[in-house]
């Protein structure tokens, strides 16, 4: 009788621990702060945002045990890490990219949600919300249209869009009715995971004169086989995102510096721990397109990039070296 007496003690001591973690967190006893990052997937830009979020919380003074998690492309799993920080009670928990931002804002309804470099908040369901705020990577397709002409001039632009993401979907529809604005037949593809990519691409490759890649992360992962397939078939490739740009044969790209995307979300992370309310902060945008030229590229394309383009540049690949620029 005594032995069950300790048993059930002992139960009951764990139980109300459990209890106790879950209901009030699991902030250290040397007080830091608690926070949680759900990543969709690994690929250069979503890397560099994550290290520019730990650089500025680091540089300026935030001391907080940071657990990242890597959703590896699939919502269901994003849905699964939201419930795992909430288990741990995460004092503040971070979204990079829209699936993990809107799996997060589903699961918090009270403590601070910060987005980040989700290109439309406002079509994710994120702004607006009490405890909700971030950064957005808001993709000027009306530029990225202008390079296109001034370099190859297309009738027809093929696009792979992943058709279980939502801003995949915003962005393939909002370039679809830029395309007829500017008389421009948008040939798509549509894919559920990367490694549907490669042959999402050879799937219209021969029916386009150019390929464009939003900041669709999925699509953006497999940028390496989506880029030969396009070499092979001596279609020009652009994106939307210059990180993930070197190392591959995209010829052009326009995009934002993905670290300093981090840092601003840092700035957002910094100012909810400083005690301001997320939805004055609403969503911060990006700003200073950087350009990536790729003259190897255009080289073996047989395609002369305009010199005023070529002075804009940020990036300037040439010999298989970065050019200063």
């Amino acid at each position: 009788m005594k032995k069950l007496f300790l048993v059930i003690t002992l139960f009951l001591l764990i139980t109300a621990t459990i209890s106790n973690v879950a209901a009030n967190g699991n902030t250290d006893s040397d007080g830091k702060i608690q926070i949680g990052i759900s990543k969709l997937l690994a690929h250069p830009a979503l890397d560099q945002i994550e290290k520019g979020i730990k650089d500025y919380l680091a540089e300026n003074g935030i001391d907080a045990d940071i657990e990242t998690q890597n959703a590896n492309g699939d919502i269901s799993t994003a849905a699964s890490i939201a419930q795992v920080f909430k288990t741990e009670g995460k004092d503040l928990v971070v979204g990079i990219a829209t699936p993990t931002a809107q799996a997060l804002a589903n699961t918090f309804t009270e403590i601070p949600v910060v987005f980040a470099t989700v290109t439309d908040p406002e079509a994710a369901g994120l702004e607006g919300l009490e405890n909700v705020a971030g950064t957005s990577d808001m993709v000027p397709l009306a530029e990225h249209l202008r390079l296109m002409i001034e370099t190859v001039n297309p009738k027809r632009i093929g696009m792979v869009y992943t058709s279980s993401e939502a801003n995949g979907i915003e962005l393939m529809e909002a370039m679809k009715e830029k395309c007829e604005e500017m008389g421009i037949e948008l040939v798509t593809a549509s894919v559920a995971n990367s490694a549907e990519v490669m042959m999402a691409t050879l799937s219209i490759v021969d029916r386009i004169d150019a390929m464009y890649v939003a900041t669709d992360n999925t699509v953006v992962s497999a940028i390496s086989s989506l880029s030969s397939v396009c070499m092979d078939n001596s279609v020009p490739l652009f994106s939307a995102d210059t990180t993930s740009a070197f190392g591959s044969d995209v010829f052009l790209a326009g995009g934002f510096d993905y670290y300093k995307s981090g840092l601003l979300t840092g700035e957002v992370i910094k100012r909810m721990i400083d005690g301001e309310n997320p939805k004055d902060i609403g969503t911060l945008y990006l700003e200073d397109l950087e350009i990536y030229v790729n003259l190897d590229v255009a080289e073996k394309l047989g395609i002369e990039i305009p010199s005023d383009i070529i002075e804009r540049a940020t990036y300037i690949i040439g010999n298989g070296t970065q050019i200063d620029s």
